[in-house]
């Protein structure tokens, strides 16, 4: 192979190193995916000191059951805009 070639390969190796999105979208899906963990921990349930007895005003709280969902939702929709969002 000439040195030619092999300059040749090299850019094309650089080329495929290239990021797919710019910087500020991965800043706003890292905080998309923040929002989601954070909607997952609203849903997620304490420990129950008796574990024969079921509370239900703590299985059906409007925290895990609306809210923790909504949160989530809004973190989805955060990730869509990061991945359709143009660079300027």
């Amino acid at each position: 192979m000439s040195k030619a070639t092999k300059h040749i390969n090299v850019d094309k190796a650089d080329a495929d190193i290239r990021a797919v999105f710019p910087k500020e979208n991965y800043k706003i899906m890292i905080a998309g995916l923040a929002i989601v963990v954070v909607g997952f921990l609203l849903m997620m349930g304490g420990a129950s000191d008796d574990p024969n007895s079921f509370k239900p005003e703590e299985v059906y709280s409007f925290r895990r059951i609306t809210l923790a969902p909504i949160v989530i939702l809004l973190g989805l929709v955060v990730e869509i805009y990061a991945i359709m969002r143009r660079p300027k």
